[in-house]
């Protein structure tokens, strides 16, 4: 039985282009691209990300349909104006004008263009396909017609995600088509010796070369790749080598690792002039008319950027709006009640994901062994999978793919809910995370959107974790502006928070503490929002605060000194956003803070809640004695019990933190 290749070459197809309408694409991104280089030159703008010699790519725009989506990266701006983006929109974008397509916070050539199914880019290299094939397998499970073209620099290549997401790809047979755009370089290094196709990485046959200058080829090879993504029969490579005509940007100059004959020798096979003499010469285009019509592309892109520096720039007001959207601080709830034997986090995690399953159509859960018999390493989903075939699905050992995928699956309208095995192993996603996630609103202006919610166990306090199955790590997941962060320590809360972030417009990460996952507790059913604290006691001298597993030692301390010691705790329950007011109305009752956190203590969330209180002046003015933090000391967590409780907070050290506040 032969073997299914890896990656599919497209066959040939019987396709024919207008060629007169491609020129005029090709010649009008030219001159666009040609008037921002002399803007910048002038003062008058700010960066230059040439495209010039990947102008024939715009082709390919021709055999996508109104529901196909473009997952592009910065040298793409003949793709963008093929695809429809018009010169003004290009000269908007250029410009950073109030009316760009970002409002201005995004570099040239990173619009954000919904309407014609273009994905905004975002700079750091290849970060874009592993969301390409989240939105391709939307569009698979949709059963749309729908195909995703994704494309990269040949330097970005040797990104690890641009292997996870050809793999991904190849595994679930997924309609995407990938252009690798191999222009010979990465900046300034040439990367001819890089390259995995130059190297034997693939077969010869599943990474042939395209001339990129030679139109029909790249047209033929193009529609194909299309054609088979769109048949579902999977995903194909295109490897086109083209020129890049210019420097990196305006910030290099590539006559410092150019010679002047190869910069010649290039120049001599202009696309964009080979395409144009071909045409006059086959007589599809007279000479007198070739003059007319880029003289008509010049007097268009011109009043274009006329029209674009008339505008206003962006109100300075709004340079951090759109962050996240709306969110309920009240909660979504709950369409249903726990019953009394899911009186555990872990009970009551499964049964909400279960009830999502059962009444949200659009609800898919992907991670590390979650399908049956397993059920996910702490049976957070046990059972799901063979009650709901298809939707709860096993991903690969790889965090990144397991998020970007569940990027482009919400990007694309679906409500994918994706399962970390431990917190600790999210740094491989944190590129995603950081870089494409929690950026995506507010580069788009709210026109993306990826409600995605991701759930990890996280904490201490179960022995034999070791270094990578103890971490907690909020000072990390806090710190990235535009995603929610909860950490429940009940089975209301984390059932309530669930169900919440699941009715939301954007991303949410859920830490659930392991001590407490299986810790029977009572069940109190509310709904809870973001930004919606919950006090855990109520008391009079020292305010507490205290979330996940530092919870259950908060209320340790405060019985230890309940004879001399009123103390009232607080767990926030939602991180970002901080229900501040709350903490701070408590303070205002007590006069006095302490606060547990078990993170590392330089840079842990603790610190940026006694930051809050403090820096406020009539919020200091309430405090009695100075705040105290309580936090695992700037280490690792040992393997062996006894080294593992002596660096983390414990009732001994909270209850001499509040002692010492009282004085």
């Amino acid at each position: 039985m032969t073997a299914r290749p890896a990656i599919a070459l497209a066959e040939q197809p019987d396709a024919k282009l207008d060629g007169v309408t491609l020129l005029r694409t090709m010649l009008s991104v030219r001159a666009g691209d040609l008037r921002e280089e002399k803007l910048l030159r002038q003062g008058r703008g700010w960066i230059h990300i040439p495209g010039q010699g990947h102008e024939p790519l715009a082709l390919l725009a021709a055999f996508l349909e109104p529901g196909d989506l473009l997952f592009p990266y910065y040298r793409d701006r003949a793709l963008f104006q093929a695809r429809g983006v018009t010169p003004l929109e290009m000269a908007r974008d250029y410009l950073a004008t109030a009316s760009s397509s970002t409002g201005g916070r995004m570099m040239p050539v990173h619009g954000s263009y919904r309407r014609l199914g273009i994905y905004p880019p975002a700079t750091p290299t290849a970060s874009q396909l592993l969301p390409a094939t989240g939105a391709a397998w939307a569009l698979a499970r949709n059963g749309d017609r729908g195909v995703v073209l994704a494309t990269v620099g040949d330097a970005s290549v040797r990104q690890g995600e641009f292997f996870e997401a050809l793999a991904f790809a190849v595994e679930m047979a997924l309609p995407v088509v990938f252009v690798v755009e191999d222009n010979g370089y990465g900046i300034s290094t040439p990367t001819r010796h890089q390259l995995p196709m130059r190297l034997g990485v693939f077969a010869p046959e599943y990474a042939e070369k395209i001339d990129g200058g030679d139109v029909d080829k790249l047209a033929a090879r193009g529609s194909a790749a299309i054609a088979r993504a769109r048949s579902g029969r999977g995903p194909s490579l295109l490897w086109v080598e083209l020129d890049r005509m210019t420097s990196h940007t305006n910030s290099d100059d590539h006559r410092v690792y150019r010679s002047a004959e190869d910069i010649a020798a290039m120049r001599a096979r202009d696309p964009v002039e080979r395409y144009a003499s071909r045409l006059v010469a086959e007589g599809a285009l007279a000479a007198p008319t070739l003059a007319a019509l880029r003289a008509e592309v010049e007097r268009e892109v011109d009043d274009a950027f006329a029209l674009a520096e008339a505008e206003p720039a962006p109100d300075p007001s709004t340079a951090a709006t759109d962050l996240r959207g709306p969110s309920s601080r009240e909660g979504t709830a709950l369409a249903f009640a726990l019953a009394e034997r899911e009186n555990t986090i872990a009970a009551a995690f499964h049964r909400t994901l279960a009830e999502a399953l059962d009444r949200m159509p659009d609800a898919l859960v992907f991670g590390e062994d979650v399908e049956d018999p397993k059920g996910g390493v702490f049976g957070f989903t046990r059972g799901l999978s063979s009650r709901h075939p298809g939707r709860v699905r096993n991903a690969p050992l790889a965090e990144a793919t397991i998020v970007g995928a569940g990027i482009g699956l919400a990007a694309a309208g679906l409500r994918p809910i994706v399962e970390l095995q431990f917190i600790d192993f999210a740094a491989p996603a944190l590129n995603q995370l950081a870089n494409q996630l929690a950026t995506l609103r507010w580069r788009s202006r709210g026109e993306w959107t990826a409600p995605l919610v991701l759930y990890a166990p996280h904490g201490a306090y179960l022995p034999a974790g070791g270094a990578w199955h103890s971490q907690s790590n909020e000072g990390w997941w806090t710190h990235i502006p535009g995603l929610r962060v909860a950490c429940p320590s009940t089975p209301g809360d984390a059932a309530a928070i669930l169900w919440t972030a699941l009715h939301e417009q954007d991303p949410t990460l859920i830490l659930i503490p392991k001590h407490l996952m299986r810790l029977r507790q009572p069940i109190v059913h509310a709904a809870r929002g973001f930004a919606s604290a919950r006090t855990v006691r109520r008391g009079s001298d020292v305010t507490l605060v205290a979330w996940g597993n530092g919870v259950e030692i908060a209320q340790a301390a405060a019985e230890a000194l309940a004879d001399r010691v009123s103390v009232e705790i607080v767990d926030p329950v939602s991180l970002v956003p901080f229900d501040a007011e709350a903490v701070a109305a408590s303070v205002a009752r007590t006069g006095r803070l302490v606060v547990i956190d078990e993170d590392a203590r330089t840079g842990c969330f603790g610190q940026t809640i006694v930051a809050e209180l403090v820096g406020r002046e009539e919020r200091f003015a309430h405090f009695l004695s100075a705040p105290r933090l309580v936090a695992r000391s700037d280490g690792h967590v040992p393997f062996h019990p006894d080294l593992e409780y002596a660096v983390l907070p414990d009732v001994a050290r909270v209850t001499a933190a509040i002692e010492e506040a009282m004085r």
